[in-house]
């Protein structure tokens, strides 16, 4: 690959942004990183996924030279829309995504941290949606996501001027959810990520499914989901292996199963 790279470890994968100096996001990048997510989706071994840029940044954004390419409407739509489904895909992934923050995630970087599932970020990282600057609107699904994080009216705020937010910020306004120094961050999203990993893959699919069915907003049909998963999960071999567990005061050993 030419603009990631992957590994796994202890039923955590780790992917690595590395498209120097700013890791902008390209359609051959988003390509590779459907290609990963492809790999590891079926991949048993891996239960948890920390998303993290190499170098100064997270990433500043979506490739700007590549945008003069796009000289029609329909090219330019079918481009925010391929951006869109990855992002809607990495929100529904089946397994969790933690997307390790620092220098600077803006554009085209914030909208694919915001599909993630956890963030965290460092104190001093800017995080904004500052496409209005360049004439053009955030296309990979800012404008719909950062309002369900921090509200319609800070996230009109942040699109009308292109201003980025600190890290500190961002978890007072609830995007992300802790803030550390920038030299932490990724061994913090490691740490989040082996405590996740040892939950059972079954509940923690499930779990992803409500949580997207929260974000519609359809209460009770979150409410009839909620009950079916329930049923599905409890007659588990996780869910017997978990509850024999706490009875015998273990931990327990979950298989997906």
């Amino acid at each position: 690959m030419d603009y990631l790279k992957w590994s796994s470890q202890d039923r955590i994968a780790t992917i690595t942004i590395q498209r120097p100096p700013a890791n902008a996001l390209s359609s051959g990048l988003l390509r590779e990183l459907s290609a990963v997510l492809d790999e590891i989706e079926p991949n048993r071994d891996i239960r948890v996924i920390v998303i993290h840029g190499e170098g100064r940044f997270f990433s500043a954004g979506a490739d700007i030279k590549e945008f003069t390419t796009l000289n029609s409407s329909e090219g330019s739509s079918n481009f925010g829309k391929f951006g869109q489904d990855l992002f809607d895909r990495i929100e529904k992934f089946p397994k969790p995504i933690i997307a390790a923050i620092h220098g600077a995630a803006l554009g085209g970087g914030l909208e694919l941290a915001m599909a993630c599932h956890i963030r965290l970020v460092s104190e001093t990282t800017k995080l904004g949606l500052p496409e209005l600057q360049l004439g053009i609107i955030p296309g990979f699904g800012g404008t719909q996501r950062l309002p369900r994080y921090v509200g319609m009216a800070r996230a009109a705020e942040m699109m009308f001027t292109s201003e980025p937010i600190t890290g500190l910020e961002a978890v007072e306004y609830g995007l992300a959810n802790h803030a550390y120094p920038e030299t932490e961050v990724l061994g913090e999203a490691l740490k989040l990520a082996q405590k996740i990993a040892k939950k059972s893959p079954v509940s923690l699919h499930a779990a992803i499914q409500l949580l997207n069915y929260a974000k519609t907003g359809e209460f009770y049909e979150g409410m009839k989901k909620e009950a079916e998963l329930f049923g599905e999960v409890f007659v588990s071999n996780d869910a017997k292996e978990g509850i024999q567990a706490f009875i015998e005061k273990r931990e327990p050993h979950f298989k997906g199963e």
